[in-house]
């Protein structure tokens, strides 16, 4: 997964891309009176497939086709913008009333478009949503706020680790019983790195604020907090803090299974797992697609299991919000295409079997949104059902990642990854590296920038 908002989540039956001007033509009827009397509207949908990717455009407006014959009050015309959700155009689309009635947004900005207004309260068309029920309340809290709900989640994913199956069992280790605990995980990257020159036991990032996301990630992991509660001050600077720096530190010095070579950017890492000579590394299931198709890795050889000991894991993922310009008709009619298009399983993004007629990688369990419900079970059962991938290699992780808690970056997560960047530097490159030291400095910067507002 790459230290940014998910974008694209392989695993689905559709390549969840985004979104412009283009759309399915209304028929000559719709402006007469729908069935039922209902009153005829039009809606404007993210994130259509771009017209490069032809295949998936086309199951797209196939969709569209289907939802207005079962609506044939609603015409959508849909929008291919790349990307989707982009943050730098939002403000001003929604100024200038061009923003899209039904728009994608990260869940770590939910919070900010919620409270800047610009987005509707739909809670009076959560009916709309048949399985909403379905959703954990780890999923909708982001999208929530005083009671009211402002979005809806449609994808998630949660960190776990991804390992090499093909160096396991090089190094004499079951690939289909990973470990489990971190006394594990040190026990396998001692015997991976000890198969010679250039063998990784376990890869960690330290710059570009891949470290920082790490840290948290570990953090949340053992049952810390990056920040306190009402997301004043920090909170990393604690047992659990030390623990994960601890760790880093006896795995490079004590037991020299992390290699020699510092992982600064977000490529480096994924580069290395690529080459076949690292054994482990934190991710989501996401990230194995860019191993493979980027960095020349064989999709066979990658597993991936849950978080080890997890008390929590780090989770993205994305959802839908509604214009908040947009009419109770216009509403209600955002919501059925959200249903029909996003979060209904066997159909649009969950339409699997169709997904890997069209080529789609299908089998990765990547979207963990409706957790260990009957919409995630049968989830779970169609992506078995119509995969592509070599599903076993993650069986692991599609049994237990539905019961770990779910948790979101901390606010301002990217200037925090930013400091946090310097304690895991120093942990992989210093031997006399003070941990207490470090994170009582990184605290101190984390504090001042809350403090600014």
């Amino acid at each position: 997964m790459r230290p940014r908002n998910l974008a694209v989540l392989l695993g689905a039956g559709l390549a969840f891309s985004a979104a412009a001007c283009g759309g399915d033509p209304a028929p000559a009827s719709r402006g007469a009176a729908a069935p039922g009397g209902e009153k005829p509207v039009t809606i404007t949908v993210a994130c259509q497939p771009p017209r490069t990717d032809q295949p998936n455009r086309r199951a797209w407006d196939e969709d569209v086709a289907e939802f207005q014959r079962l609506h044939p009050h609603i015409t959508v015309k849909s929008t291919d913008q790349q990307p989707c959700y982009d943050p730098k155009t939002f403000a001003p689309k929604l100024a200038a009333g061009t923003v899209e009635t039904v728009f994608r947004v990260p869940v770590t900005d939910a919070p900010d478009v919620i409270r800047r207004r610009q987005a509707l309260d739909v809670t009076p068309y959560l009916g709309e949503i048949k399985n909403y029920g379905d959703l954990p309340e780890t999923a909708t809290a982001p999208w929530t706020s005083g009671g009211a709900v402002y979005g809806v989640p449609t994808s998630a994913y949660a960190v776990g680790l991804i390992y090499n199956r093909a160096l396991f069992a090089k190094a004499g280790l079951d690939p289909d019983s990973p470990p489990r605990t971190w006394d594990g995980i040190r026990a396998a990257a001692k015997k991976i790195s000890a198969l010679g020159p250039g063998y990784v036991g376990y890869g960690e990032y330290s710059g570009q604020n891949t470290g920082g996301w790490h840290f948290v990630q570990a953090l949340y992991g053992r049952g810390g907090e990056a920040v306190t509660a009402d997301g004043t001050k920090a909170a990393f600077n604690s047992p659990e803090g030390r623990a994960v720096l601890q760790f880093l530190k006896d795995l490079r010095w004590t037991d020299d299974s992390m290699g020699t070579k510092l992982m600064v950017g977000w490529e480096s890492l994924m580069m290395a797992m690529g080459s076949g000579k690292v054994g482990m590394m934190l991710g989501a299931p996401d990230a194995v697609p860019d191993i493979v198709t980027r960095f020349k890795g064989r999709m066979e050889d990658y597993g991936i299991t849950t978080f080890p000991e997890a008390k929590a894991t780090l989770s993205g993922g994305e959802g839908f919000m509604i214009n908040p310009r947009a009419t109770p008709e216009e509403a209600r009619a955002g919501m059925k295409w959200i249903d029909h298009y996003w979060l209904t399983p066997g159909r649009g993004t969950f339409d699997f079997e169709r997904g890997k007629a069209i080529g789609n990688p299908v089998g990765l369990p990547v979207n963990v949104v409706f957790g260990d419900s009957p919409s995630g079970r049968e989830l779970a059962e169609l992506q078995q059902r119509f995969a592509s991938l070599p599903v076993r290699n993650f069986a692991s992780y599609t049994e237990g990642a539905g019961a770990i808690p779910l948790k979101v970056q901390p606010p301002k997560a990217q200037e925090i990854f930013a400091v946090l960047d310097v304690p895991m530097s120093a942990v992989l490159s210093r031997r006399d590296a003070d941990i207490d030291r470090l994170l009582a400095d990184a605290e101190a910067k984390v504090n001042a920038l809350l403090a600014a507002g």
